[in-house]
């Protein structure tokens, strides 16, 4: 659509305090249970717009990777809560475990996702979704399969990233949905390039956001998200065994249905712990201009960055994401 590089000074290396913000809010739901229980008691709080044919989009991972979220408690959800559901995935741009199909068949083997059926949405081409209000593209596409469903489960593994910064629910849904060849090239490469990923910092923020909007859009009242904040390594789940080890602790999980907010709640849970704690995944938000997903998210009218979070684990309180912290211990490999 445009060609136009981004106004300096969009912010994506500067976290905005929560009293700088303005707007509406929406709800947010949080609980330290990282377990399979943990995960569905707070799907129960956001998971009532998840109707007719459901798809999950998860990462699924590279070969043997490390970080990914654990398979039990997927299975757990689905065969509790989602009987019918399908986990769906999208073919990497990359080279790897997950480039064909063929390859990706394989590595769903090793990683244990046999339980459900996986629908590899790029496998038998893609359609092209509009993207409403974009300054970078009229339309994005994605794995043609997305048109089989009624409903999007975003269910991410919060981590850190290589070029994103961090890779919350607007990643996975704005690279994991893209196809494989022409959505992802879209967003990573300016066509003539030499480089297939030459496209940063802010420029790759919005790219990677006007995807997601295009999704949002689609499903509309029928998409939730929830972020998983465990073994936060600074690598996305796209490095598999090679991810930098984990140093920053486990926090918990959040929900809303509000994307924006969900991924706002869940830096903001980052940059509330011990300086000490979350030094490294701050190091990579703020060096990549991670930040500015979160402002083009509101630019675009995706959500709100104000929320009230709610404490599952003490009778539905609203608490600070301080609060919520403050009893997180340094991060132990399980």
């Amino acid at each position: 659509m445009s060609s136009q590089k981004p106004v300096p000074g969009t912010g994506g290396e500067r976290y905005i305090p929560y009293n700088e913000r303005t707007g509406e809010c929406s709800l947010v739901y949080f609980t330290r249970d990282l377990s399979s229980d943990g995960l569905r008691n707070i799907f129960s709080r956001v998971g009532g717009n998840i109707t007719g044919k459901a798809a999950i989009k998860l990462h699924t991972g590279e070969p043997h990777g490390p970080n990914i979220i654990p398979r039990p408690w997927v299975e757990s959800l689905i065969k509790n809560d989602l009987p019918n559901a399908s986990i769906v995935e999208t073919n990497s741009y990359y080279e790897g475990g997950r480039y064909t199909t063929e390859q990706h068949r394989e590595t769903l083997k090793i990683n244990g996702w046999t339980f459900c059926p996986v629908d590899i949405m790029d496998a038998d081409g893609t359609t092209a979704l509009p993207v409403r209000g974009g300054k970078w593209f009229d339309e994005m596409h994605m794995g043609k399969n997305i048109l089989n469903y009624d409903s999007l489960l975003v269910l991410t593994h919060f981590k850190g990233h290589a070029m994103g910064g961090f890779g919350g629910s607007n990643k996975n849904i704005g690279i994991g949905c893209a196809d494989g060849r022409i959505g992802k090239a879209m967003i990573h490469t300016t066509p003539g390039s030499d480089d297939m990923w030459d496209i940063n910092m802010e420029e790759f923020m919005e790219r990677m956001t006007e995807s997601a909007k295009a999704v949002v859009d689609h499903f509309k009242e029928h998409i939730t998200f929830i972020n998983v904040l465990r073994n936060m390594s600074v690598s996305c789940d796209c490095e598999g065994v090679a991810a930098s080890p984990v140093v920053t602790p486990n926090i918990g999980i959040v929900a809303s249905t509000d994307i924006l907010a969900a991924d706002q709640a869940s830096v903001d849970l980052v940059y509330a712990l011990r300086e000490e704690d979350h030094r490294a995944l701050v190091e990579r938000i703020e060096t990549r201009h991670g930040l500015r997903q979160l402002s083009y998210m509101k630019e675009l009218g995706m959500g709100n960055d104000k929320y009230h979070l709610i404490d599952l684990d003490n009778g539905g309180n609203e608490i600070s994401v301080q609060d919520a912290v403050k009893d997180v211990v340094p991060f132990k490999s399980e």
